[in-house]
């Protein structure tokens, strides 16, 4: 299947839903403090959406029930919000889809409750820097198996591990285009897909510690690492629009 090339018009549209998903992950943040339940961050952030003229992309995506997956300690990506209030010292991770339109944003953020262990606040350090490091050097022409292999290295490096069989993707018209984006390499670098200006996608590095092997839970959502481990996850959505790449999801 062809990447999608937008025009620069489409972009701006595009622009649109991604400022949202920024402004609801930062209200999130704000509000992430012990003894509020995700459930009641998961209502917040659904009317704040729909407030804002959006609607919560992933509510029924492929049958998810809820507005935000909402991933807590152990569960790196697609948790499921529960009735369970949040601890000081918990590590949750928020992701936020927004459509508006008929156009898709899409990002998350992972961020701690009250004070949080060091090894966790530079595991989300990381996460996040690992996207800064890799957008600043995605340009046309270059593969999409680059792009991984630039994630891979700077995950491995600070001593972390991929996640296992979950990446990035393209985003616009729907919430899930192509192409996908691992944050490992699989095959050769340089093989594949290339970025061109007018590319609309989400990178999304998912850090383990030990184990990037994926579980998934009984109940077809939560996913956990296979060490069990705290995991982080950090999500950006970027155009490539004259030559570079620009984060459409700034701010978070």
């Amino acid at each position: 299947m062809a990447i999608p090339i937008r025009k620069p018009q489409e972009i701006e549209k595009i622009k649109i839903p991604a400022k949202l998903v920024s402004k609801t992950l930062n209200l999130l943040r704000e509000n992430t403090k012990p003894g509020i339940t995700p459930i009641e961050l998961d209502k917040f952030a659904e009317d704040f959406i729909r407030s804002n003229g959006g609607r919560p992309a992933f509510k029924g995506l492929y049958d998810f029930p809820n507005s935000v997956c909402i991933s807590r300690n152990g569960v790196v990506i697609h948790g499921i919000p529960t009735n369970e209030p949040l601890k000081e010292g918990d590590v949750v991770g928020f992701d936020v889809g927004v459509e508006i339109d008929g156009w898709y944003g899409d990002a998350a953020i992972t961020v701690g409750v009250g004070e949080i262990k060091e090894e966790y606040k530079k595991m989300i350090e990381v996460s996040k820097a690992a996207l800064d490091f890799v957008v600043e050097k995605i340009k046309p022409g270059m593969r999409y198996k680059q792009i991984s292999y630039l994630l891979e290295q700077f995950i491995l490096s600070h001593g972390y591990v991929p996640l296992k069989g979950y990446s990035g993707h393209g985003i616009g018209r729907k919430p899930h285009e192509e192409p996908q984006i691992l944050n490992y390499v699989e095959g050769k670098p340089n093989q594949g897909e290339k970025v061109k200006n007018g590319h609309v996608f989400c990178l999304e590095p998912m850090l383990c510690h030990k184990c990037g092997e994926p579980i998934l839970d009984d109940n077809g959502w939560d996913v956990y690492c296979e060490d069990m481990e705290v995991g982080v996850h950090y999500e950006y959505q970027v155009a490539v629009l004259n030559n570079k790449a620009i984060i459409l999801t700034e701010g978070i």
